[in-house]
């Protein structure tokens, strides 16, 4: 069985006990966070497609930890006008594992 879920702007194909890396969530280290905008689901072969969502489904999470991704450079230069501009970003993640889907 697995889902297709919109976790924070990003669809996500999901299944039970599997991690994931997504945006940073405000929650503690252990807590379990729910997240109910499911647009597919598949138990067994049998696809149910939500217009938008599907009603009652959900799915069951809980963060494992915070984390920074790799530091992307992003760097502007204009050629003969000694124009240069570096600048770095890094990512916060958060590492989820999937507890439950309910369907």
């Amino acid at each position: 069985m697995y889902v297709i879920v919109d976790i924070q702007g990003q669809q996500m194909k999901v299944e039970v006990d599997q991690k994931l890396f997504v945006h940073r969530i405000n929650a503690e280290n252990g807590s379990k966070v729910e997240f109910e905008k499911v647009l597919l689901v598949d138990k067994d072969g049998a696809v149910t497609v939500g217009a938008p969502t599907v009603e009652g489904a959900k799915v069951v999470v809980e963060v494992i930890s915070q984390a920074k991704g790799d530091k992307v450079l992003i760097f502007h230069k204009k050629r003969r006008k000694g124009y240069r501009k570096l600048n770095g970003h890094r990512q916060q993640f958060s590492e989820v594992v999937v507890k439950e889907i309910i369907a």
